[in-house]
Formats: C-alpha cells, structure tokens, sequence
C-alpha cells in the first residue's frame, strides 16, 4: 500500500524535530508527493507546507514533526491520507503540512489565509478504540489544558545532623501536592491531571531540600470542569488553552460512514489551533494498536484499519468541498 511505503520514508528520516534539518526533509518530500498528486505547492512565512487545487476551502492534513525517538504514525498519518485524499477526488481542496505541530500556525496563514472547514486524521494514541474493537471513531472535542509550576520553599539542613521535629523540608509539602494534584483529579469526571517533573534543589543526597519546583498539566474537556480542577488542585496556570469542540456539520459527514464512539481527544492537536481561530474543525481517529501506545517506536496501527481511514476521510472531504 502507498500509503504505508510512505510513512517508512518519512519514518527513515529519524527525529523529525520542529524546525530541524529532518523536518525540512520530510516536508520536501512531502512537497513532491503534494505535486504528483497536481497540487499547487507553498510555503507560508511560518514554515507551513500548503498544497491546493482550486479554491479549496476545505483542507486537510497534520504535522510531520516528531518527539524524540517517536512513532511512525504520529502526524505523518494525517498528511500523508490527506495527499492520497487528493489523489483520489478532484475538487478544490487543501491539504497542509503544519511546522512543529501546534506551534505553526501563524505567519501568512496565521493572519491571512485559513480555510473554512478543517479535518485532521489522526492516530488515536490511546485505547479506547482499542477496547471498543472498532477501527474508527469521530472526535467531538480536544481537551482544554492549563499547564503550569508551583514551587514550595524550605529551609536547607544538614541530612544527619538536623532534627526531624525541626526540619523544613520543601520536598515533603510538594510530595502532599502531588497526591492533592491525583485525588483532584478523580473527583472529577472525564479530567486528568499530572505532575510530570519535579526540580529540587540543592539536589543532594545529604541535604535537606530546600526549594522544589513541581509542573502541573491539567486537562478537561470543557471549561466547567478545567476551571474546577484547577480551583480543586489550587495554582495558577502559566499556560490556558480553550477546549475545542468539533464542527458538527464535519462530525456528520463522518458519521455517514464510521459507526464508532465519539471520542474526547485528551492530546492537543493542529485542529484545536485551527478551532480555536474560528475553523470549523473535525477530527477522524484511527485505532492505535500495541495498548494505544503512541510517541514511541512501537506506535501501530493495522495496514486494514489505515486504508479504512483514507476511504472515509477521502468521501468525508468530498461530501464537505461539495456540499
């Protein structure tokens, strides 16, 4: 399948980091692949790869960068079915090749030029089409996120020499937040909320720890419940996106074909920038194998369930430039 032969190019390039010399390979190709398929090729001020035919204000696509020793799927899933999509329906249509996902939009397209209507197929990086047993789902939502630092000040001390009864230990009070951050989490439904790092300081093993600096990442799928996890957690965010909800006339031309659950995205995506600028957006999961595992080699997705999910992304963009 082509598709497939593709994601192993890309995938052969290695980490594709955002705005690095692998990520310029990968769009080049990407930009070869968008004129075989008799699309108009540019590049916008922020480094976005753009392919139209005609007046498209429909457009699709994804990213092509990568985390560290990432997936072959992550991304390259969207903007390479988006240039097969083309392939396939002649209509005016875009397909995009976002910088350094999430933070390329901007420059001309940014404030000049976006599209009507938006829809991104993804990977679903998680289980749940997994458990479900179905290969495709429709996203209804992207998660907000509010994504901060709370530091907690001690006192240093000598590891043996300084009483317990008289310590001021600025670790064990983050330790307390950290379980507060979890069980805030559970009294709410459809939330999560993790503490990813910790920085203490001085750092040594013979010291009491003075100063630690602990990340929050809180996550909901709409901003009732954000703003009550935040409260419930209790810090200030460095760092607000809005949930974006999904288009419904793009949901519906989904659903004409995909008989799975409607899903809330927990991870960010292009199309939640997109939304969030006034893009009617929609979103096209695809099931991820391996236990929903994503961001890693091990990222999978059946050959089946990939050429499903270009046979209804390539009908979905026709009913939606048509319509």
């Amino acid at each position: 399948m082509r598709i497939l032969e593709r994601i192993e190019q890309v995938y052969a390039i290695g980490d594709r980091i955002g705005y690095s010399a692998e990520e310029d390979t990968a769009h080049e190709l990407a930009a070869g692949w968008m004129r075989d398929a008799g699309l108009a090729v540019e590049v916008d001020a922020a480094g976005n790869l753009i392919g139209t035919r005609g007046d498209a204000r429909v457009w699709t696509g994804s990213h092509l960068d990568s985390v560290p020793n990432g997936g072959r799927f992550d991304g390259a899933l969207g903007v390479l079915a988006g240039i097969e999509a083309a392939e396939r329906i002649d209509v005016p249509l875009g397909v995009v090749v976002f910088r350094d996902e999430e933070r390329g939009f901007g420059g001309s397209l940014g404030l000049e030029r976006k599209p009507d209507i938006y829809l991104e197929l993804h990977i679903e990086q998680g289980p749940v089409l997994l458990q479900a047993g179905r290969p495709l789902g429709v996203v209804s939502a992207i998660v907000g996120l509010a994504r901060g630092e709370v530091v907690f000040e001690g006192a240093a001390g000598h590891a043996g020499t300084t009483p317990m009864d008289g310590r001021r230990d600025a670790l064990v009070e983050a330790a307390e937040f950290v379980v507060k951050v979890r069980d805030a989490a559970r009294a709410f439904p459809g939330v999560v909320a993790t503490v990813g790092e910790l920085q203490v300081e001085p750092g040594a093993s013979n010291v009491i720890p003075a100063r630690v600096t602990v990340s929050v990442d809180a996550r909901a799928p709409d901003r009732e419940r954000l703003d009550a996890l935040v409260a419930a957690i209790g810090f200030q965010p460095q760092i607000l996106t809005e949930p974006a909800h999904m288009d419904e006339q793009v949901r519906a031309a989904l659903r004409e074909d995909v008989d799975g659950p409607q899903l809330v995205s927990g991870a960010g995506h292009d199309a939640g920038v997109l939304a969030a600028a006034g893009v009617r957006c929609g979103m096209l999961f695809v099931r991820s194998g391996n236990g929903g595992i994503s961001h890693s080699p091990d990222e999978f997705s059946e050959p089946d369930d990939i050429a499903l999910a270009v046979d209804v992304l390539s009908r979905a963009l026709l009913r939606l430039a048509s319509g």
